[in-house]
């Protein structure tokens, strides 16, 4: 179903203090970024299903060098049925407000983020 209204999702480090203006805060890391609480992080959800694989994410290694065949690794591993509830959630959650992916990347134009906001706004 689509609405023909744009999906409204930022990506942000988990790092970042919370905005007023973030809407649903949703953390998409496979692991609990270290130094954060649970009250910092202020979250609405932890959808680590969304996350790369562990294989994947080590054999990416953050090496931006690879970002492309990662970012068609990780299309494919999202493209799996058993997260399409999980994505159709995310959706929902863009189309009543604001979603703000969370990550503890640094690198925020080569992390796995960006490529999931990316499919989001294409579903």
């Amino acid at each position: 179903m689509t609405t023909g209204r744009s999906l409204d999702i930022q990506v942000k480090r988990v790092h970042d203090a919370a905005e007023p203006d973030d809407g649903s805060r949703v953390l998409v890391d496979r692991l609990w970024p270290r130094g954060i609480s649970k009250d910092r992080a202020a979250l609405d959800a932890w959808e680590k299903e969304l996350a790369p694989s562990t294989e994947l994410r080590q054999w990416y290694g953050h090496d931006p060098a690879k970002f492309d065949a990662f970012a068609e690794r990780y299309r494919r591993e999202l493209d799996d049925a058993d997260r399409a509830a999980d994505l159709d959630r995310l959706r929902g959650l863009a189309r009543s407000d604001r979603l703000t992916l969370l990550t503890a990347t640094k690198d925020l134009p080569h992390g796995h983020v960006r490529v999931l906001a990316d499919v989001l706004r294409s579903g």
